[in-house]
């Protein structure tokens, strides 16, 4: 079981019901300090308690003492104790549906890797031409390198989370740093296959401008994985998931068949890139759903709603229309030279 230290800093008169709320939600240590600067009298709280009922106590403390008074609750996580903190065994007790980390700890964690900034444009040009080299030089480990440092994934986990939050400036946010970076990995791809001018029949490149129904499967399947990891307090198992549903091979694709003149290559490649991003975002947003990531008040709760709703609908459009193409790309065509062959050979 994980643990974290709480320190809540509020006015002095609520340091008896922040206690008493600590105590109700099963903190292991708790103490209250008073303390009057420049005039206002403040109280600190710190407590610490099992990670799963962090968000159930900061979401009662925010209820008892509102909107109007200021105070602040900083989480901070605990590697260890000693002696060893050993839990009780209590049956059928009520856990946060959240899971390991709070509704806090995973907006910070998403936001952090959403933000347009020169270390994601950095990684981006960088993973982007190192995806190009795999891709054209069909290097199966270069490509899964260039996945790993690959930052493309972040900023469509943090649109799912602004999504079930109602957070418009992180939607918006996030909006911009993934139609940026796709905007100059793309770009990259071009340039690479202008000054390249080999490697556009390697088999890895190839596969990049193809996708079936299993490609849907498995992209959200790797979306629900991330969102799970997240919210677990697994990071390291977003390595994996990069892995799974790479964003950045297919978009590095697009530019290359831009570049190598092959524009059914480039629609192939962006087709799966669309599925991928469609698919992630819908199954994020299922997922802090289902594990009641949520606004902490009523009236933040009704303005997400509607538009969770909205953007539902809107993925599952787009899903319905992607797959609607892979059929219609998956339709065989008959080269002309063999129908003109057929005819000619038909003719008395």
């Amino acid at each position: 079981m994980t643990l974290r230290v709480l320190e809540i800093t509020a006015p002095s008169g609520y340091a008896d019901t922040i206690v008493a709320l600590a105590e109700q939600y099963e903190a292991i240590e708790v103490f209250a300090a008073r303390s009057a600067d420049a005039g206002e009298a403040r109280c600190i709280v710190h407590l610490v308690c099992e990670t799963n009922r962090v968000q159930e106590f900061t979401d009662a403390v925010q209820q008892a003492i509102g909107r109007g008074e200021p105070w602040r609750a900083v989480i901070l996580a605990v590697e260890g104790t000693v002696p060893k903190y050993e839990p009780e065994k209590v049956e059928h007790r009520e856990a946060f549906r959240a899971g390991a980390a709070s509704r806090e700890e995973i907006h910070e964690e998403i936001a952090r890797n959403a933000k347009l900034d020169s270390t994601f444009l950095t990684l981006t040009f960088l993973s982007a031409i190192v995806a190009a080299i795999g891709l054209l030089k069909d290097n199966v480990a270069v490509i899964i390198g260039a996945m790993v440092i690959a930052p493309l994934l972040g900023p469509n986990l943090a649109f799912a989370l602004g999504t079930a939050l109602g957070d418009r400036p992180l939607m918006q946010k996030a909006m911009l740093t993934n139609a940026a970076g796709v905007a100059l990995t793309v770009t990259l791809g071009v340039v690479i296959a202008l000054m390249w001018t080999e490697g556009f029949d390697a088999p890895e490149l190839l596969n990049r401008t193809r996708v079936g129904y299993d490609g849907i499967a498995l992209a959200l399947a790797s979306g629900a994985a991330a969102v799970f990891s997240l919210v677990a307090g697994l990071s390291s198992a977003l390595v994996g998931v990069m892995v799974a549903v790479a964003l950045m091979p297919p978009a590095v694709a697009i530019g290359i068949m831009l570049g190598a003149g092959n524009p059914e290559g480039a629609l192939g490649a962006a087709v799966l890139l669309a599925v991928n991003v469609v698919c992630v975002n819908l199954a994020a947003q299922g997922v802090f759903v289902a594990k009641g990531i949520r606004p902490r008040t009523w009236w933040e709760k009704k303005a997400s709603a509607a538009s969770l709703r909205l953007n539902f609908a809107m993925w599952l459009i787009l899903l319905a229309a992607l797959v609607a193409a892979i059929a219609w790309l998956d339709v065989p065509v008959v080269p002309t030279q063999l129908i003109d062959t057929v005819t000619d050979a038909a003719a008395p």
